[in-house]
């Protein structure tokens, strides 16, 4: 072996070898150098291997920035050769900043940490991020918490990024800046919402507006505005109220911590018009209110700003039944109205349109009373009868049994068509009800009746006779006239003039009473009715001891005919 004093090549070679291990060991790794000089735009580095190597000064720099480095600086960089054609050493200080930087990144993705990068070019569908050495990708959608339109502002910049995944064996990383904007936005949130307490009023900035209400600023964090928190009176859409970048007035209703969601209102700070409004309308009393809205059950009409009642369809019209409420009433229409019930605490009025207005029953009772004749149109005949178009827009209806004398109830239909005028007798009113009874026959006068039996019958048409009864069934009675007179029928609806009335069970076999006689059925047989003996009784009465001057009332008038009846028997 050569001595020292005199090394060869060799020597120096093995001195090396035996100091930092075989040059293969050098390769792939991580080494500290010193910087022994800068010439041009390389930096010259003796990291001990036999040959220096050159760096390029840029991979010294940030983005966007210049190399800070001078002569005797200690760096790290990555030996990726010990020789090159040259006889150089070949290092990087971009693979030496990566490698250090995927062990801290691993580091840091496990503990869920925030990063520090910085945004330094465009690729498709989002950007590259540099992560103190390691390229990552930062997608469009991950950029803010809201679309960016411009994001050369935030190139460049130092800012945190959350790892969203990594593959270091692939060399791919994956990073969000709008995690880190939510997170702190979050946590700004929470920090809001515990200073803020429900029934608080704050001022805020209206930002978004919809259908359904505004969305308003508090500072940090958004409440909504419900529109049927807006004011006690009807608001079709906020913006009748307010604007984009308004500042209004709010009200915390309620705060879901859970939620971080906040309900705001305005009308809150105003006075409830609801209070004492049960004094204020009481029922039955008239009102004017103005409609507001209409719908297929009713229109609701406001009586005052903040209070609305409804109308029910029911209760819109007396004589428009299953007629849409808009054909009745119009938006914005001013109307009488009738309060029918107000529930304060549940915020709702009942009203009547049709109560504002006079009962066209009663009004047709005081013009045309029971006995009078009346003229009008065949609106519709049925299988029981014909239905008269009348006066104040109401119907009367003439049962088939009132329409003609001895004829059967399809015969009595067949007289009379639909547009045809008509003139008949009014039997009875019921205004509840909202009924007319009418009858056409009774406007028959006098006259014997040329019908008769086999054998002649000695009954004559409109005679008051006495009849008993023989036998009762659910459609009337069979009669009989005298003890041993001729037999006839009297249905159900001629018992009398009243509905109690016309009960075949309130009578008796063998009971015996006053009836007149109709007519004669096709097989000859009397027909009886003591409500047409009631309403001629009637008539005569008031013609022959009733006077416009006398004074004296119906029951005085029917009470000297009876006596005068009785007198003659």
């Amino acid at each position: 072996m050569a001595t020292m004093a005199n090394p060869t090549r060799d020597d120096f070679a093995a001195l090396l070898d035996s100091t930092l291990g075989t040059h293969d060991g050098f390769e792939g790794r991580v080494v500290k150098g010193t910087v022994t000089a800068i010439e041009n735009d390389m930096a010259v580095i003796d990291v001990g291997l036999k040959s220096e190597g050159r760096v390029a000064l840029r991979e010294f720099a940030a983005p966007g920035q210049k190399a800070d480095l001078k002569v005797g600086d200690e760096v790290e960089v990555y030996v990726d050769r010990v020789e090159n054609v040259h006889g150089e050493a070949m290092l990087s200080r971009d693979r030496a900043r990566r490698e250090a930087a995927w062990d801290k990144l691993e580091t840091e993705f496990a503990k869920s940490a925030r990063v520090e990068g910085v945004i330094f070019g465009r690729v498709k569908g989002g950007f590259t991020v540099d992560l103190n050495g390691a390229v990552a990708f930062l997608p469009g959608s991950q950029v803010d918490i809201r679309p960016v339109r411009d994001v050369t502002p935030l190139m460049d910049i130092p800012q945190p990024f959350q790892i969203l995944k990594m593959d270091r064996r692939r060399g791919n990383i994956v990073v969000s800046r709008r995690a880190v904007l939510e997170e702190t936005r979050a946590e700004q949130r929470t920090g809001l919402i515990q200073s803020l307490h429900e029934g608080q009023v704050i001022d805020g900035v209206v930002k978004n507006i919809t259908d359904y209400g505004a969305f308003v600023d508090l500072g940090g964090i958004d409440g909504l505005l419900h529109v049927t928190d807006l004011s006690y009176k009807r608001v079709g859409h906020p913006s009748e109220m307010i604007n984009i970048g308004d500042t209004v007035r709010v009200q915390i209703i309620r705060i879901n911590k859970d939620t971080q969601r906040i309900s705001l209102g305005m009308k809150q700070l105003e006075s409830d018009p609801w209070e004492g409004a049960a004094a204020k309308y009481p029922i039955g009393a008239k009102f004017t209110g103005r409609v507001t809205n209409i719908t297929e059950y009713g229109a609701f009409v406001e009586l005052e700003p903040g209070i609305e009642g409804l109308v029910h369809v029911s209760e819109m019209s007396w004589t428009k039944k299953n007629v849409h409420p808009g054909k009745i009433v119009s938006t914005s229409q001013e109307v009488d109205v009738v309060i029918l019930e107000v529930d304060a605490d549940k915020r709702r009025i009942s009203l009547g349109l049709k109560q504002a207005q006079a009962n066209p029953w009663e009004s047709f009772a005081e013009r045309h009373p029971v006995g009078s004749t009346v003229e009008g149109e065949v609106k519709n005949a049925t299988e029981f009868g014909l239905f008269i178009g009348l006066d104040g827009d109401v119907d009367g209806m003439v049962h088939m049994s009132d329409i003609a004398w001895g004829v059967t109830g399809e015969e009595a239909l067949a007289l009379h068509h639909k547009g045809e005028t008509v003139q008949a007798v009014v039997l009875d009113i019921d205004s509840e009800k909202e009924r007319i009874s009418l009858g056409i026959k009774q406007l028959e006068r006098g006259g014997v009746s040329t019908a008769s039996t086999g054998g002649g019958s000695r009954l004559a048409k409109n005679a008051i006779v006495t009849v008993t009864v023989l036998a009762i069934n659910d459609g009337g009675l069979d009669v009989q006239v005298g003890d041993d007179g001729e037999t006839g029928f009297l249905k159900r609806s001629d018992l009398g003039r009243d509905r109690d009335e016309q009960r075949p069970e309130r009578f008796q076999v063998g009971q015996k009473f006053d009836a007149m006689v109709t007519g004669f059925d096709r097989s000859k047989k009397p027909t009886f009715s003591i409500k047409a003996m009631q309403i001629a009784e009637e008539k005569q009465a008031v013609a022959q001891y009733g006077s416009s001057d006398s004074g004296a009332s119906l029951g005085d008038i029917l009470g000297e005919a009876l006596k005068a009846r009785s007198e003659r028997k």
